[in-house]
């Protein structure tokens, strides 16, 4: 067994935790055994019949399945754990680190990103005293957190950085400083380079550009991720992109939130799973992720068309007042055939757009309601309304929007190269990150997997939703301390009963912690103790390959 692989030192050593009887599904796939976990310090120390064996806490985990701590592979709470470090959605469902960067990460900025960021700093008395990533994550290492946080460069960040929201090509000179940016940020720890092509001002860029900065990225061993350039439509060149990206960068690559948006588009995910398969079997590494939802969640803005939003905030501003470009945005909005991703007319019209998050407490009267209702309520044509509450909240609301069916969701879900992403910074149902309402998939995306797609409909094995959620995102990002249960590994550990795990979250009601997870360790620490938060903030930054200050380990 494990034990005596370990030799005497594991049965002279004293565990400061010994999780006992527990049913133990180690997060490579394989069958779940029966046995014992001993931690001591931050790491698993010892795995197998370890019942005698003094340890300063045991818990006794009979009934329950003990798991690798669950990796969400697009957190997006690099700020609001600054907000609030208890990380509370997301421990709640026994998430024990983050992966995130969306396009534009939390850095590098410059000093106009940083001016654009304050209105939102200020609101919730967060001090921006960085520029570079790894100011950053010294920001983060002195407020702390409850989870463990990893993030990709952005893409669009960088491009902002260097040009802009300007809607043109990069020239030779600035591709040489977005290079250089990406190349500094690979040194202090990030994972490697991420697009969002659907939205300003990644989507200003290139093939050619993104693929001459994800070279910087492999350079150091990094991964490419994308929110690609279609979901809709154009799905099927969005893949050819994808793929192009990954040979001629020679990169992994990873695609955020599979989906096919909006009913005319539902017809191809099948197709959609065979081109990814297609492409790996000639040789290039493509995965992906997916959050359990048939409804997706975005700016409003992304309900507007894409030149609205060029050359920054003020510019869509002024266009929004302007009576003339109004009429054009209506007619544009209602528009079958236009080329941008129309989001608005893919979940059909204002009916299908609900207004959840705003910063603006005048516009708080309005969350919850569809676009439909906001239109009613302001005695104004829906569009209008959309376009007046994007000036109000200067384009810092957010909706969710009806785009994809559950068919599409399982088959994405189930499918063995998708990890899981909630798509969600994390929240709560107390203190400041509770003004504004949420998607569910920020409070439940991981307990839904297990209740629904696991025990209720066995389209998963218990053995497989946990390697999905924990050994396949480790390896997709090179994290290799981290995803399986084993001697040696840090002990990031999720313990929750499968008769019971249930995501409680609504959209109507979206502000609910899920149920069932009974204890979740972080870097060896208890988060979450039978049932409860606790006051332990041992997350820590995860670097990635191309850290400079690396240490061999001991």
């Amino acid at each position: 067994g494990a034990v005596s692989s370990l030799g005497d030192a594991a049965h002279t050593q004293t565990f400061d935790f010994l999780i006992t009887g527990g049913r133990i599904v180690d997060g490579t796939g394989a069958p779940w055994f029966s046995g014992d976990l001993g931690i001591a310090g931050d790491r698993i120390m010892a795995v197998g019949n370890l019942g005698s064996i003094t340890a300063r806490t045991r818990i006794d985990a009979t009934g329950l399945v003990v798991a690798p701590g669950f990796i969400d592979m697009q957190g997006q709470s690099e700020f609001t754990v600054l907000v609030d470090n208890r990380a509370a959605s997301k421990i709640t469902q026994g998430v024990t680190t983050e992966i995130t960067g969306e396009g534009a990460s939390i850095a590098p900025l410059n000093e106009g990103l940083a001016k654009d960021m304050l209105p939102k700093f200020k609101h919730y008395g967060v001090e921006l005293d960085w520029r570079t990533l790894d100011q950053y994550f010294a920001h983060l290492l002195h407020t702390k957190s409850a989870i463990n946080i990893g993030t990709f460069v952005g893409a669009g960040g960088v491009r902002h950085c260097v040009i802009g929201a300007d809607n043109r090509p990069a020239t030779s000179v600035e591709l040489e400083q977005m290079r250089r940016l990406v190349s500094q940020a690979m040194k202090d720890g990030a994972l490697g380079l991420s697009t969002a092509l659907q939205y300003v001002p990644d989507r200003f860029a290139s093939t050619d550009e993104v693929v001459e900065l994800a070279k910087v990225a492999a350079s150091y061993g990094g991964v490419y991720i994308t929110h690609q350039r279609s979901e809709g439509d154009r799905i099927f060149e969005a893949l050819d992109e994808v793929f192009a990206i990954a040979e001629r960068a020679n990169i992994p690559t990873l695609i955020w939130h599979l989906k096919t948006a909006y009913p005319a588009n539902w017809g191809k995910m099948g197709e959609v799973l065979r081109r990814i398969e297609t492409a790996r079997s000639r040789g290039l590494d493509i995965s992906a992720t997916a959050y359990p939802y048939a409804r997706a969640f975005n700016g409003l803005v992304a309900c507007l068309p894409i030149w609205v939003q060029e050359g920054g905030t003020e510019k869509m501003l002024a266009r929004l007042k302007d009576p003339a470009q109004r009429e054009r945005i209506r007619k544009e909005m209602d528009d079958p055939n236009v080329t941008w991703e129309n989001q608005w007319h893919g979940s059909g019209g204002p009916g299908g757009v609900t207004l959840v998050s705003v910063l603006n407490p005048d516009l708080r009267q309005y969350q919850g309601l569809t676009l439909a209702e906001i239109g009613r309520r302001m005695g104004k044509d829906p569009r209008d309304a959309a376009m007046d509450v994007v000036i109000a909240d200067r384009g810092e609301s957010s909706a969710v929007i009806a785009i994809m069916n559950e068919d599409n969701v399982r088959a994405v879900i189930i499918h063995p190269l998708v990890s899981f992403g909630s798509d969600s910074e994390a929240q709560a149902e107390d203190g400041p990150l509770s003004e504004a309402m949420a998607h569910p998939r920020a409070f439940g995306t991981f307990p839904r997997v297990l209740a629904r797609y696991v025990r209720e409909e066995h389209v998963l094995t218990l053995e497989e939703a946990i390697r999905k959620m924990t050994s396949l995102p480790a390896n997709r990002v090179g994290l290799t301390d981290r995803g399986i249960i084993r001697p040696g590994m840090m002990a990031d550990v999720t313990i929750f009963n499968p008769a019971t795990i249930q995501d409680v979250a609504t959209f109507t009601e979206p502000l609910r912690y899920s149920v069932g997870v009974r204890y979740v360790f972080v870097n060896g620490r208890p988060v979450v103790r039978d049932g409860q938060m606790t006051d332990e903030r041992p997350g820590r930054p995860l670097r990635g390959p191309g850290f400079a200050g690396a240490q061999p380990s001991p």
